[in-house]
């Protein structure tokens, strides 16, 4: 398979959107998932399927957003060992994670009657949507070690600039598990246990493809592994430092979200819901700069690889440009187009009000945050975790002192305001160590 163009000085603007695009079209297929998912079991005459799909999707998403520093992570090590053009070490990125990706879902499978009773501790619902929710949980276990291998197949990809395969993955194992859920569900009447099925079969196929797909590729061939070159201590200890690090910084943002969806629903179910669409919204913005940022990832990691000031520099002004650009037209579109808009999420007129009466926080969402996200791309190509965890915990106390002040008087608009200062001062304070990576990189290009 022909080897991505990326080894030159610096990057055009086309080769930064041949990144950029197919990574964001890979992302957005996550969310398009669970709505397909959705809408399959709610042609079942029983509602309580939906609920059932539902809490048990929350409790996979829960795990496997914790973990989530598997992708992360190897991507970011994977471009540095491209950039410095090292084929054992270009095969230990995968190697390493994928050993911590296969450890964690075999301890998921043995751990799981007490995460599943954990999980329904958690979670108050109806008897008869617990049992649905169990029966999902207890198939789609299994799929595990085969889900978080996948974060670290794909994140391996994209960090070697092969985004199109991984887009093709990507796409595979949405389209596969879309099908199959039709099919068993409304097919073979299956219900939940067919759409649990049809994510377990699709887990555990893309792996299979996956790692197929890699032994294809001239760069990483199975035959050539050296036990002693993957297992090497002072790279398996930075390996875990960073995903450490990743870990924390996801468990922050998690904390954030829980606390703010519990205190919305204090406020009553109505608020609860438009609180609830408002989120969505976040989600599929947040969504939308995954490409920008996956593109960063791997140019700053080739950067730091080929001891390539240029390359960083120019990463760093094509990801602000095209960031702000984004930005602009997404507040523009999600303001001219608010109530039709709206209107995807909810019939209900009552909440539609107060969606719209917290709509301009949303609009500010954007703007405060992209700069934050793209830098989160580019600490993680120069696979330098601390200061995302720190700016990390610093956004999440400063989250607490806004909603203290402002909750008892302002209520949810002083949830909104803690909201995005969160969202600021992740930028904020993720750049202020922007001098971290360029003093490291002017000292990798010394040592070159």
């Amino acid at each position: 398979m022909r080897k991505p163009a990326l080894d030159q000085t610096s990057i055009t603007t086309k080769q930064y959107l041949f990144l950029v695009i197919p990574i964001t079209l890979s992302a957005v297929t996550t969310p398009l998932l669970g709505a397909v998912d959705t809408a399959v079991v709610g042609r079942m005459p029983d509602p309580t399927y939906i609920g059932g799909v539902a809490i048990g999707t929350l409790i996979f998403n829960t795990i496997y957003w914790l973990l989530g520093f598997l992708k992360v992570g190897t991507s970011g090590f994977t471009a540095q060992a491209s950039g410095m053009k090292q084929p054992q070490e270009l095969i230990a990125a995968f190697v390493r994670p994928a050993l911590l990706a296969v450890s964690f879902g075999l301890l998921f499978i043995i751990l799981q009657i007490p995460i599943e009773k954990s999980a329904f501790l958690l979670i108050d619902t109806t008897p008869s949507v617990k049992q649905l929710a169990s029966d999902y949980f207890s198939i789609r276990i299994w799929g595990a070690p085969f889900a978080l291998l996948n974060y670290c197949v794909l994140g391996w990809l994209i960090g070697s600039a092969r985004v199109k395969l991984s887009l093709a993955l990507q796409l595979y194992m949405n389209i596969s598990n879309i099908f199959l859920s039709v099919f068993l569900v409304l097919g073979l009447n299956l219900g939940v246990k067919g759409v649990a099925f049809a994510t377990l079969f699709a887990e555990v196929s893309t792996v299979i493809i996956g790692l197929f797909v890699l032994n294809k590729l001239a760069i990483f061939s199975f035959e050539n592994w050296r036990t002693n070159a993957f297992l090497q201590k002072e790279k398996f200890v930075s390996m875990l430092k960073m995903n450490r690090d990743l870990f924390i910084r996801t468990l922050c943002l998690l904390s954030m979200l829980g606390f703010f969806t519990a205190k919305g629903s204090e406020l009553g179910v109505e608020i609860l819901a438009a609180n609830a669409i408002l989120i969505q919204i976040h989600y599929l913005l947040a969504y939308m700069y995954d490409g920008l940022a996956g593109a960063n990832s791997i140019l700053t990691g080739r950067a730091f690889g080929q001891s390539n000031y240029e390359l960083f520099k120019r990463t760093k002004a094509l990801s602000f440009i095209w960031g702000l650009g984004l930005s602009v037209v997404m507040v523009i579109l999600l303001f001219v187009f608010k109530e039709p808009f709206l209107a995807l999420f909810t019939t209900i007129d009552s909440v539609k009000d107060l969606a719209l009466t917290y709509y301009f926080w949303i609009l500010l969402y954007p703007l405060v945050t992209f700069w934050g996200l793209l830098l989160y791309g580019m600490f993680t190509g120069a696979t330098e975790g601390a200061p995302i965890r720190n700016s990390m915990i610093v956004s999440l106390i400063l989250f607490f002192a806004v909603y203290a002040l402002t909750f008892p008087s302002w209520q949810n608009h002083g949830l909104w305001l803690a909201f995005i200062v969160f969202s600021f001062g992740r930028t904020i304070f993720l750049w202020a160590y922007i001098s971290r990576l360029h003093t490291k990189i002017a000292q990798v290009c010394k040592a070159a």
